[in-house]
């Protein structure tokens, strides 16, 4: 509405009423009128403006939604594009009004460090022999490139001779991660294409999952078409090695990363030994994510490892609460009953991305930390945000690995050229 009708729609009302109330004392002056022109407008402005201002936020919403997915599209590397561009087109205060399905101001906002420290390892030139290693992944920047990056800098160190290169399996990061900081990281698919137009002859596949569980399955099904397409391929064990029937089956590889976890959490938390935490009244949570699939056993088999090393304060937790006995609600119980009275939470995850700092330490009601300090069975309730893969124990685990891998391909080209010489002398 024009200025100038909205003055004299303010004066003509004014007057009525002084006509009808018989008073000639409270006629509007005209400056009375022009306050009420620019109320009036002022209020229109900000209408309008927080209308514009939702509307771009929602804008960038969904735009995070579309790739927030995990599945890589043709116009997957111009919509990420896009989505950073519309969000570094806003203003703060609309940033703070991003929200969507998952969308949220944390998308592009959130501090997790300096991604130029970290290698996508996404080169070409590979050269005959490749080891890839394959990771769940995360976008937490710092945690990318202590946690999984130092695995394959001790992959690479240990083999020179072989070309390390990375995949994630988890599209949704690789999304994130390419749209935030421009790093581009090859997801399983890709990586695999790359070998074969690189000439990779020997292929090592090494993933850096816990277990034998869901995300490995995927990993192998997804290899498994591409076979034929080299000389020789190995898949190496995940950490913990072999999953076994039942809670009580443990192998040397349980062992080692239950010495190496607990070893740098004593170490962190100021004590001598898991013995000393315990005089000291402190139990340690060991957090993995927890799974539905039958390689749930490994956290159960991961606390029986426990306590044939006599450590009685270490406990076995998953964020997904499966195995039913690592849910927290259980496992505050099993704290409490065994009387310890300080907990240190660290995480049992080769990265410390979002379920270490969310949904284990981070300040929500239904974190690991927020729900044991309302149990108020405990006096202290601390956190350790550190990844299994910055430990050099576990590093020289998959080292391990790796080498039984690449062992086992020399010894299937050995008794290749054995048959092939017993053929040819028959």
């Amino acid at each position: 509405m024009k200025n100038k009708t909205v003055k004299a729609l303010v004066l003509l009302m004014t007057a009525t009423t002084v006509s009808m109330m018989g008073s000639a004392s409270i006629f509007a002056s005209e400056a009375e009128a022009d306050a009420a022109v620019e109320a009036a407008a002022e209020e229109s402005t900000d209408t309008e403006t927080g209308d514009a201002d939702q509307e771009a936020a929602d804008h960038v919403a969904a735009l995070i939604d579309k790739i927030y997915v995990q599945e890589r599209t043709e116009t997957t590397d111009e919509d990420c594009k896009a989505a950073k561009e519309a969000w570094d087109a806003l203003t703060d205060a609309q940033k703070e009004m991003v929200e969507g399905e998952s969308a949220s101001p944390d998308y592009f906002g959130l501090d997790t460090g300096d991604a130029s420290a970290d290698d996508p390892r996404n080169a070409d030139e590979i050269g005959e022999n490749e080891l890839l290693v394959v990771s769940f992944g995360t976008s937490y920047n710092d945690s990318r490139a202590e946690d999984i990056r130092g695995i394959e800098d001790a992959l690479q160190e240990a083999y020179p001779d072989w070309a390390v290169r990375r995949a994630f399996t988890a599209q949704i990061i690789i999304n994130h991660v390419q749209a935030r900081d421009g790093e581009v990281i090859d997801n399983m698919q890709q990586a695999l294409d790359r070998a074969v137009e690189n000439g990779v002859k020997n292929l090592v596949v090494q993933p850096t999952h816990l277990m034998h569980g869901a995300e490995y399955d995927e990993m192998t099904e997804a290899l498994e078409e591409y076979q034929d397409k080299f000389e020789s391929v190995a898949i190496a064990e995940p950490m913990l090695g072999d999953v076994g029937d039942d809670a009580t089956v443990v192998n040397a590889d349980k062992e080692a990363v239950a010495k190496a976890v607990t070893d740098a959490a004593v170490a962190d938390a100021g004590f001598d030994s898991m013995e000393a935490a315990a005089e000291d009244g402190t139990a340690f949570v060991f957090l993995g994510h927890g799974t539905s699939h039958t390689a749930k056993v490994s956290y159960s088999q991961m606390q029986t490892q426990m306590e044939e090393l006599g450590f009685a304060n270490a406990f076995i937790g998953t964020v997904e609460g499966e195995p039913e006995d690592t849910a927290c609600e259980a496992v505050v119980e099993k704290v409490k009953e065994a009387g310890y009275k300080n907990v240190i939470l660290r995480p049992l995850m080769v990265v410390a991305g979002d379920h270490a700092n969310n949904d284990m330490a981070g300040s929500e009601e239904d974190s690991w930390k927020s729900m044991m300090e309302a149990s108020g069975a405990f006096e202290s309730v601390d956190t350790q945000i550190a990844g299994l893969g910055r430990i050099d124990a576990v590093k020289d685990l998959y080292v391990e690995h790796t080498k039984a891998a690449i062992d086992s391909l020399e010894t299937e080209e050995n008794a290749a050229e054995e048959e092939t010489a017993e053929t040819a002398e028959e």
